[in-house]
């Protein structure tokens, strides 16, 4: 006859050694806790320290002069203008170009590629891809879009730059583009199937309303990566001095640009201290830039969500 051991009452030693176990690992839990928050602290300190001191240093050269003038090598004189008119040019066709083919891939991947090996393999080198340094983007640029394509984008012009920052936020996009699908329930699109509709009648009427907040969302936090890149920028050979502002044509694709990092690494680089209080300025500026694009992104998202 087999004595089941289970049944079998637990000893005071028993009891004891598991109160023991049970100790250590809610000690670990909270030494695991403690350290969490102490480097969320040390980092979030950091941040406000640098903060801090960009905007003393900066403030006093925070005017109307700074935004209206175009560069100079009298820093008194020295603006943002072509710096901040070239990034919106920037932004404005990195969205352009990034939104569709993004968005485009992202449902292709998530609701029509079957589930195979080779698809995997895009899965995984797309998210590979969002997390190579921005200076690659920036070498595959300079080949392709500045050398191969010249006669069409016209060297180290908008349009390149343009394409170069598609490139570094397009994995971002096409990431939070099927996450935000894969957050809709199966159910809609069983019930959608179940009425007769296509496969496209369900995705564009049910499955993507409710997921654009998510894709939009995602998008402009990528273009808030790219709003701040500079080495990409470098590569392809962006200027860091220009007095004039491209025309609004399809001409103006092609013209030479400048960008707010390209100015402000310009600014930092000189050793007069006028220019570094110029740069602080210049950083303050592109922060309030990025923080209408969250805004933004934040705004639209509830929008969306509420209709």
């Amino acid at each position: 006859m087999t004595i089941n051991n289970s049944s079998r009452p637990q000893t005071s030693k028993q009891k004891s050694n598991f109160d023991v176990g049970l100790s250590r690992r809610f000690a670990l839990d909270r030494i695991f806790q403690i350290a969490c928050w102490t480097a969320v602290i040390i980092g979030l300190v950091a941040l406000v320290v640098l903060l801090v001191d960009v905007v003393i240093d900066g403030l006093p050269r925070l005017d109307w002069t700074l935004l209206s003038e175009f560069p100079s090598r009298r820093a008194s004189r020295a603006g943002l203008k072509s710096a901040l008119v070239g990034t919106i040019w920037l932004m404005v066709l990195t969205a352009i170009l990034t939104f569709p083919l993004g968005v485009g891939a992202g449902i292709f991947l998530e609701e029509f590629v079957k589930d195979t090996w080779y698809a995997k393999v895009i899965e995984v080198n797309i998210s590979n891809l969002a997390a190579v340094p921005s200076i690659i983007y920036g070498l595959l640029g300079l080949s392709v879009f500045v050398r191969l394509m010249e006669p069409i984008t016209g060297g180290r012009s908008v349009l390149a730059g343009a394409m170069t920052l598609s490139l570094l936020v397009l994995p971002i996009v096409i990431v939070a583009t099927r996450e935000s699908l894969r957050a809709v329930p199966d159910s809609l699109r069983q019930a959608g199937f179940a009425l007769g509709a296509t496969r496209w009648q369900v995705i564009s009427s049910q499955v993507f309303p409710l997921a654009f907040p998510g894709i939009l969302t995602g998008t402009i936090l990528a273009l808030s990566r790219a709003i701040g890149e500079t080495a990409p920028l470098i590569t392809i050979g962006a200027l860091t001095f220009i007095a004039f502002l491209p025309p609004l044509s399809l001409e103006g694709l092609r013209t030479p640009f400048t960008a707010l990092p390209i100015q402000i690494f310009n600014w930092v680089s000189r050793p007069q201290q006028e220019f570094h209080t110029a740069a602080a300025a210049g950083i303050i500026v592109l922060m309030v830039v990025l923080l209408l694009m969250n805004a933004t992104a934040i705004w639209l998202r509830n929008k969306f969500q509420q209709d």
